[in-house]
């Protein structure tokens, strides 16, 4: 038995005091919040996202604004109160960087989200500027047009992590996809090609609800469980056996120990958390890594480095667990 397992690690370049990141979440949205999460234990923040469209409909209506004291003669004695920029668009997110900067000692690592080309490379490049240690690509989109085949979806999305590769200098990439991708390994590899250094497993998309009283669509949100946790450690299982160069982040259904061993065992380099920090608070990283490190000493492990891939596809004895062979067996085994 290991008295003191090392929870050290690496991620993106960045060295890391344990295995849980705290994803974007409403505590990371003020320096109160950000230093909650550090002191509970999380190795590093990713901060809320700059949504592209979101940020240039606020630049667009301040820009509008401002352009009316220059049109109407009646604002010439009294011009209308002057935009604070700071909070606006773009300027809000690379304010919140450099104020996480200043407060915490663990990685800052900025989220930019959008879904097509553009200027997305910009904003990454100015969040890097402010001072984040990392980027994070968000690529949050349904593909509902049926006039885009999947290859031009799949090319957008490259388009997009080449363009903000190129920007960020030499701090790394790593890129939040969702299940949908047609072939993930294939496009894995394409990725990892085009600038990513990691591929965060998997986005969590929020589908709308009926409102039956106003005949509305309207957004709903439903925290994750643990139950969402298999599709990502199966896709992590076999894609970090495929692609050994590129590192993996588990997200979605990380809420306790157990979740986060095994996050590590099927190959990824750290576990995301945030429907649990939401729940039960910022403590439960404290939980977590305590229950962690014993799992690791029980268990004979020196570290977690130790422990990681050690049940990927290319290390389990049946490695068609992980494909659809299991599914029979999965529906046999009801009782």
């Amino acid at each position: 038995m290991s008295d003191n397992p090392d929870l050290s690690t690496t991620y993106l370049g960045l060295k890391l005091s344990g295995p849980i990141i705290a994803s974007s979440n409403p505590l990371a949205k003020t320096v109160e919040g950000l230093k909650s999460l550090e002191a509970a234990g999380a190795s590093a923040v990713v901060l809320p996202s700059l949504f592209v469209e979101e940020v240039e409909a606020e630049e667009l209506e301040a820009s509008q604004v401002m352009d009316i004291g220059d049109e109407f003669a009646e604002f010439t004695s009294a011009p209308l109160a002057e935009v604070a920029m700071d909070n606006v668009g773009a300027e809000r997110h690379i304010q919140r960087v450099k104020d996480a900067k200043n407060a915490l000692s663990i990685p800052v690592i900025a989220s930019v989200n959008g879904s097509h080309p553009g200027d997305w490379a910009r904003y990454a490049a100015e969040l890097i500027n402010a001072g984040a240690d990392a980027v994070e690509l968000n690529l949050y989109d349904m593909a509902s047009d049926p006039e885009r085949s999947p290859d031009e979806v799949e090319d957008d999305y490259l388009a997009v992590i080449s363009d903000v590769k190129k920007v960020i200098g030499d701090k790394q990439l790593a890129v939040k996809i969702s299940e949908f991708v047609s072939s993930l390994p294939h496009f894995a590899v394409r990725a990892h090609n085009a600038g990513a250094d990691s591929l965060v497993v998997f986005n969590r998309f929020y589908g709308p609800d009926l409102d039956l009283d106003t005949l509305s669509v309207v957004p709903t949100l439903a925290l994750s469980t643990s139950a969402e946790l298999p599709m990502r450690l199966r896709w992590v299982g076999i894609l970090s056996a495929q692609l050994p160069d590129l590192e993996f982040a588990v997200t979605g259904g990380v809420h306790t120990a157990d979740d986060v061993v095994k996050s590590l065992l099927v190959g990824g380099q750290v576990a995301y958390t945030t429907s649990v920090l939401l729940q039960d608070g910022p403590g439960a990283i404290t939980t977590m890594l305590e229950g962690v490190k014993s799992w690791l000493s029980e268990n004979d492990y020196e570290s977690v480095d130790e422990l990681r891939g050690a049940m990927n596809m290319s290390s389990v004895e049946d490695p068609h667990a992980f494909e659809r062979a299991q599914y029979m067996k999965v529906l046999n085994s009801w009782a």
